[in-house]
């Protein structure tokens, strides 16, 4: 089983544009299991399993969910590949596969690059011209602003133009506080702040203080606007497309693992 999993998620290019890029389609495994199903829970967790044997991660670890929602949410995409096993199709699992493998054993650098974006988060950084993408931005980003400052304490300062300007430390360590402890969460967290270049938005979903469709529209204000006035652009919103699934897989987590 360990050696399925690693030649799935190991071996294969997991961004379907490199795979593109590379100018092959990737090798793609058969399905070589009957059900995908969750198991009971274990004391830490509950257990994947594939025709009712436990899943590993590709670092040997049981794939092993907190909650039963999650784990059956993940059982879903392994339900959904029918011929072939796709890990394009797959994000839940990837996710959960680096949080397991990854963030549960080394949370400290995670949370680290966290705090580092919160100095120089995109909500915080404005346009001064056009009006349009201006007031775009504003409409946009400044009720993520107002609730680190209402609801952490946290109170960033807005910086015209793209020169660095450092932010108030006492703003980041206020922030900070919201971070999550648990690794499922942190990872989420992580992830969401990846696909959106906003620790902020991250954490705004993680509390509740921001939906994920309001999140989602957001962390693309600039975007959005360029395509208000030049055109859309097929290839961006393809890219965009595919960070949407791996963004929905991250608010999955934060939907079922509670805070």
């Amino acid at each position: 089983m360990r050696e399925f999993i690693e030649e799935i998620f190991i071996n294969q290019p997991l961004d379907p544009m490199v795979s593109a890029r590379q100018g092959a389609k990737a090798n793609l495994r058969k399905r070589f299991y009957k059900q995908a199903q969750v198991g009971e829970d274990t004391g830490d967790g509950f257990p994947l399993l594939l025709d009712g044997k436990q899943v590993m991660t590709p670092a040997r670890q049981p794939l092993v969910a907190p909650r039963r929602e999650l784990a059956e949410a993940i059982a879903k995409e392994w339900e959904g590949q029918v011929e072939v096993i796709d890990p394009f199709a797959m994000p839940l699992t990837r996710l959960s596969n680096v949080i397991i493998d990854g963030v549960s054993k080394a949370p400290q650098p995670i949370i680290d690059e966290i705090v580092q974006y919160l100095g120089s988060d995109l909500v915080c950084y404005r346009a001064d011209t056009p009006p349009g993408l201006v007031e775009k931005q504003k409409a946009e980003w400044d009720p993520v602003v107002a609730w680190a400052r209402d609801a952490l304490g946290a109170r960033f300062i807005l910086v015209e133009g793209v020169v660095f300007a450092a932010q108030p430390e006492e703003a980041i360590s206020a922030a900070a506080t919201s971070i999550p402890n648990d690794a499922w969460r942190l990872g989420a967290v992580a992830s969401i702040m990846t696909l959106t270049g906003s620790a902020l938005i991250a954490l705004a979903v993680s509390e509740g203080a921001l939906d994920p469709a309001a999140a989602w529209k957001a962390a693309h204000a600039d975007e959005d606007y360029q395509m208000s006035q030049w055109g859309l652009d097929d290839m961006a919103l393809q890219r965009r497309d595919n960070r949407f699934v791996e963004f929905m897989a991250a608010a999955t987590v934060l939907k079922h693992v509670a805070g």
